[in-house]
C-alpha cells in the first residue's frame, strides 16, 4: 500500500481492530493488514498501517492511550 506505514503489529487480531478503531474515532484512516496464514492462522501478525503524514501522532497515541492488560 503506497503512501501507508505500519504503526502496530500484534498476533491478536482484536487487539489491531482496537487500535484500528481508536485511531479512526481520532480522525486518522487506518486500515488492518492480516498477515496470518490462512490455513491455520497460528503464524503471522495482523498490522495496522495509517498514512504515511498520520505516523507520529498514531505511534504516540498507541503508546499512551491504549493498554492491554
Amino acid at each position: 500500500m503506497k503512501g501507508w506505514e505500519k504503526v502496530f503489529d500484534t498476533d491478536k487480531r482484536y487487539q489491531a481492530e482496537i487500535v484500528k478503531d481508536v485511531l479512526m474515532e481520532k480522525g486518522m484512516a487506518a486500515v488492518v493488514i492480516n498477515k496470518k496464514d490462512s490455513s491455520l492462522h497460528m503464524f503471522g501478525k495482523c498490522e495496522v498501517h495509517v498514512a504515511r503524514e498520520d505516523v507520529l501522532r498514531a505511534i504516540n497515541m498507541i503508546e499512551n492511550d491504549i493498554k492491554f492488560d
